[in-house]
């Protein structure tokens, strides 16, 4: 899909969305990506656009993609775009398994990263390769009204209950120490993206509230 869907974002709608995150979560202990998560987050728009709040200069999340074609080579899980800033955040979902993260080897105490976290992690360094090569020109500017925009890359993938501790801080330190060509790129798991995206409909909601 080249065009993004236009939307008015509405918190209220996204969290009775949220709700229906934390019941899918608690139902599934693993999920699929193309026959659980991905229909899902299609499913429920405004839920998926308020997963542009990790990008600081996202306010308004009312730019919608799913399954973007980027340039006919990559295509991206979800984007989330703020069309006044000209900023976005790029998504890949990938499955929510005991051995989507880290996988055991015969042989290894530490276990590595699987080919499945490293997959995916791919697909984000070759988006923003493309979005590299092709900023500041005439198709560039036809997909984001600008020549240049502020983006940023999110992994969503596996469980906690999954990760050891040990794993749980392997995982936490790639989060805080991954920049790719000066462009953030955040590694999560889904119960940590239905956390964050609680918390921040909650300030997002009362800001609103002091406001009006």
């Amino acid at each position: 899909m080249k065009d993004f869907i236009k939307l008015d974002f509405n918190p209220h709608i996204a969290r009775s969305q949220l709700r229906e995150l934390r019941y899918l979560l608690d139902k599934n202990k693993s999920l699929s990506e193309k026959d659980g998560i991905v229909p899902f987050f299609r499913d429920n728009h405004h839920l998926s656009a308020f997963i542009g709040s990790y990008h600081p200069k996202i306010n308004r999340f009312n730019r919608l993609a799913f399954e973007y074609d980027i340039f006919g080579d990559f295509a991206a899980d979800l984007v989330i775009g703020d069309s006044i800033k000209k900023s976005y955040c790029f998504v890949e979902f990938e499955g929510a398994a005991s051995n989507s993260i880290f996988v055991s080897k015969s042989g290894k105490n530490t276990p590595e990263w699987s080919s499945r976290f490293e997959k995916g992690f791919s697909q984000i360094l070759d988006w923003f390769w493309k979005l590299d090569d092709l900023e500041k020109t005439d198709a560039f500017e036809d997909r984001f009204t600008a020549r240049n925009i502020d983006y940023m890359g999110l992994l969503i993938i596996g469980r906690n209950e999954h990760l050891e501790p040990r794993e749980k801080k392997r995982l936490e330190w790639r989060q805080k120490n991954l920049i790719l060509n000066s462009k953030q790129v955040y590694c999560m798991t889904f119960d940590e993206l239905y956390d964050d995206l609680l918390f921040r409909l909650e300030k997002y909601q009362l800001a609103a509230e002091v406001d009006n």
